[in-house]
């Protein structure tokens, strides 16, 4: 067979890059597919579904986060204790007041692939409630 053969990046060959994200004022969905998109890697032309070939997003000021419509008071987050009667349902509002990146992490942890490689995709994220972060060391480039 003649011709040039698709390139499949190797794990080791990957070079990663740091990201900054304000989330001030930013839609959640918005937000939410920009990140995932970096921390699959999707956004390289070396872009291999197999190799965890993303980078690092760090998101800052979370609290600062935009929802659109109703959303605040009627989109909920559930968990279960696993005992019977363990259901804690809570709002969006109420998650925002007491742990902001919870929010966000938990909204990118759903784009991500539910494998061993998203876990390890979803790892390279840092959300932050303030403006603050300690990753400055990095160097990250900020996003609009």
């Amino acid at each position: 067979m003649i011709g040039t053969r698709s390139y499949m990046a190797k794990g080791e060959e990957v070079e990663r890059k740091w990201y900054l994200i304000d989330a001030t004022d930013k839609h959640l969905g918005r937000l939410a597919v920009q990140a995932a998109r970096i921390l699959t890697g999707k956004h390289k032309p070396t872009y291999t579904p197999h190799v965890d070939t993303g980078d690092f997003v760090v998101i800052i000021n979370a609290e600062k986060v935009g929802l659109t419509g109703k959303k605040l008071l009627q989109s909920t987050i559930s968990k279960h204790s696993g005992y019977p009667g363990g259901l804690k349902t809570l709002t969006y509002k109420q998650v925002l007041e007491r742990r902001p990146e919870q929010l966000i992490e938990r909204v990118i942890r759903g784009m991500v692939p539910k494998t061993k490689l998203g876990r390890s995709m979803y790892r390279k994220l840092k959300v932050y409630a303030g403006a603050a972060h300690p990753h400055a060391a990095q160097k990250p480039e900020q996003i609009d």
